[in-house]
């Protein structure tokens, strides 16, 4: 049995959430602020001095400098994610095409540990004379997106371009398996601080979150949004098929390179801000083409929406579930995710055996 929402029911509903769990997140932590004092806070540290608000000026630091980057970051990430999950899952027509099952996530984590562990070399460092120190905060987004569009390129020609779903499964596992051992090997020549940087940034994370990241992510979010959104009746075109695609008169093969391009830099940008965070773009995607249906007009900023909600309700969640230590948020989302990809691989058991 179909149940389909209409946008004038899920829009506002999508809306109203994101602004309850933004309220509660920000609120949350080893701080408990009430909402009244989060709102003020706000207003205190974003206009000293504006109509006198009367809050501690410890919860007006804690709230502009912590929680307000870190909610922004979560909410861009998990959109990007969920967009991310979208398009790729539109690509390879198979909703079992998450970046991080078919190692696209792998392959950026690969791209951005080389630069953890070899930006943060004295040798190479000294050998660049500062530049390589200088470039860092670009070097890591950079290398993120190259592994990431190398590895959907794989995914993509082992998969017989998409159409095999075994094969893109396989393919993910033994990408999942490669980058997992060049990952082990950084590990083992990583100085004290890469290891550690690295062993973080694997589990997933929005601690770190600046608005330098900020400012970042939803620059490549913004753009990538706006190409894929603006080529939403060509992917609704490809749902039927490549021939028929075609006959439509849609460039099939311009598409494909466009949107794998897009998904590897807006997956790169978000892998090496937050570190691997999976299943996100596998849940999302899944859950608002159940609710309002497959056409992409609609699914993509949906899928944004969603992504940024299901992301910063992990992170709050992680943040309170043991405080005062934190969980990483990557451990929670694939506590979560993996039940649901169990279920969708059992809905598509016929399929795939």
């Amino acid at each position: 049995m179909e149940f389909r929402l209409s946008d004038k029911s899920l829009l506002p509903t999508l809306i109203a959430l994101l602004l309850v769990g933004s309220c509660v997140s920000l609120g949350a932590g080893a701080m408990t602020i009430g909402w009244r004092d989060v709102l003020s806070g706000l207003m205190h540290w974003s206009w000293p001095g504006f109509l006198n608000f009367d809050v501690p000026e410890q919860y007006a630091l804690v709230l502009g400098e912590i929680r307000l980057p870190r909610l922004l970051l979560g909410l861009i990430v998990g959109g990007t994610l969920g967009l991310c999950g979208a398009v790729m899952q539109g690509l390879f027509r198979n909703p079992l095409a998450d970046p991080g099952i078919i190692g696209v996530s792998a392959g950026a984590g690969v791209g951005a540990a080389l630069v953890l562990v070899f930006a943060s070399g004295a040798a190479l460092t000294t050998f660049a004379g500062g530049l390589f120190t200088d470039l860092h905060w670009l070097l890591l987004p950079a290398a993120a997106s190259l592994g990431g569009a190398l590895s959907t390129w794989l995914v993509y020609r082992l998969g017989d371009r998409g159409k095999s779903v075994v094969m893109m499964l396989l393919a993910g596992v033994a990408i999942n398996a490669l980058a997992g051992a060049a990952i082990g090997l950084l590990n083992y020549v990583a100085d004290d601080r890469a290891l550690r940087d690295i062993t973080l940034w694997q589990m997933g994370n929005l601690g770190g979150a600046t608005w330098g990241a900020v400012a970042m992510s939803a620059l490549v979010l913004v753009i990538a949004a706006a190409l894929l959104w603006r080529r939403a009746p060509a992917l609704n075109a490809l749902l039927l098929g490549e021939s028929e695609a075609r006959h439509l008169g849609v460039d099939v093969m311009r598409l494909k390179q466009l949107m794998i391009v897009l998904t590897a830099v807006a997956m790169g940008t978000a892998v090496s801000a937050v570190g691997m965070i999976g299943f996100i773009g596998l849940v999302v995607p899944h859950t608002m083409r159940l609710l309002r249906g497959p056409d992409y007009r609609f699914l993509l900023p949906y899928c944004v929406l969603a992504g940024g909600l299901l992301l910063v309700l992990a992170d709050t969640a992680a943040r309170t579930l043991v405080a005062p230590a934190e969980m990483p948020v990557g451990i929670l989302t694939a506590i979560l995710g993996a039940p649901f990809f169990i279920y969708l691989l059992w809905q598509q058991r016929r399929q795939i055996f």
